[in-house]
């Protein structure tokens, strides 16, 4: 551990390694300190998609179309192929006032750079052919949504951040801050000339002990599959490749994984039950995708991520010290992550 660094990252996840990247690839002297393996938090409990469409938030939509034209150059710029299968996302409408709400908030989308536009039932079930032939009216349709693998993403950036001098500290847990920016860990302390928290859920945790307020709550999500399903009408249905699809009342979010289907539902609600909760899925996945209706479900994974209060991340700087944060992603962090590095970069290197 170095007795000083110019900017001190706290938390390794894809935000916190491409801080660390940025940093250091603009000449910062950076350390990176991360309490577990890098990208072992929310980074690797995701579906594995980033998009550029979120409905009703153009400023998600901008930050993601930035990050993802730097993942376009991922390779580029940190040695480090990523992979990228576009698979497309789609938005499940089932009445008219959700249409409207989206037809009156695309002009911003567009202005955003995000490519979406409205298709009908028939030319979504031509997309995703498990939707039933009666259970939506319309849907968004944003072919600019790919497949990923977070922990591609973290060690790209890893590599890219030691490539350029920057060094990584994993299982260093940070213990407390001091009022000068020194930063305690079990392995020693280094003085930072600026701290910037990357924690994810953590993140209110981390800036409480350098008496910064993060205004955001962790919440918990849980990834499900499918049996391996069998659809008559749909030839190779363990094979066809659907695109997220997303429910626009229920949240419900479908995509292929493998030889299965992979979804998620946010988790039980305040006194429900799982048994609860599942039957809630079950009858959305019927009504829905009517093959579905039925089909056993299984844990896959769960993990908790960092939540703002209007789901919208924040980026910016304490007014009183140097003490810079990005948090809040609300589980769209992968969508996020070379746009967020950019920002803590520049609101950093200004000083």
């Amino acid at each position: 551990m170095p007795d000083r660094a110019d900017a001190v990252v706290i938390g390794g996840g894809v935000i916190g390694t491409s801080a660390a990247h940025h940093l250091a690839e603009a000449g910062v002297d950076t350390v990176l300190l991360e309490r577990g393996s890098l990208g072992g938090g929310a980074s690797a409990h995701t579906a594995g998609m980033v998009r550029t469409y979120f409905p009703g938030d153009p400023h998600t939509g901008r930050m993601a179309v930035r990050s993802l034209n730097a993942y376009h150059e991922f390779a580029g710029r940190t040695g480090a192929p990523l992979g990228l299968r576009r698979l497309g996302f789609m938005v499940l409408f089932t009445d008219e006032q959700q249409i409207a709400a989206f037809e009156a908030g695309l002009p911003a989308q567009r202005a955003a750079g995000v490519g979406v536009h409205l298709i009908s039932a028939a030319e979504a079930r031509a997309l995703n052919p498990l939707i039933g032939e009666h259970a939506v009216l319309a849907a968004a349709w944003s072919p600019e949504a790919y497949h990923v693998d977070g922990l591609d993403i973290v060690r790209g950036y890893a590599a890219g951040a030691r490539n350029h001098g920057a060094r990584l500290f994993t299982h260093t847990p940070v213990t407390r801050i001091d009022d000068d920016n020194t930063v305690h860990t079990p392995r020693g302390s280094i003085k930072a000339d600026s701290i910037v928290c990357t924690a994810g859920p953590w993140s209110g945790e981390v800036a409480g002990m350098a008496s910064v307020d993060l205004p955001m709550t962790p919440r918990a999500i849980e990834m499900l599959f499918t049996d391996v399903p069998d659809v008559p009408d749909v030839p190779d249905t363990a094979h066809h490749e659907l695109p997220m699809t997303m429910h626009a009342t229920s949240g419900l979010r479908i995509r292929s994984w493998k030889d299965r289907i992979l979804l998620a539902m946010g988790m039980p609600g305040a006194g429900e039950t799982r048994e609860a909760w599942l039957g809630r899925i079950s009858g959305h996945l019927g009504t829905l995708f009517p093959a579905l209706d039925g089909i056993g479900l299984h844990r896959a994974w769960s993990g908790d991520f960092d939540a703002s209060p209007d789901n919208t991340a924040f980026i910016g700087e304490h007014p009183n010290r140097r003490f810079l944060y990005a948090a809040g992603f609300t589980g769209a962090g992968l969508c996020q992550a070379p746009a967020a590095g950019e920002k803590l970069r520049d609101l950093l290197i200004v000083k």
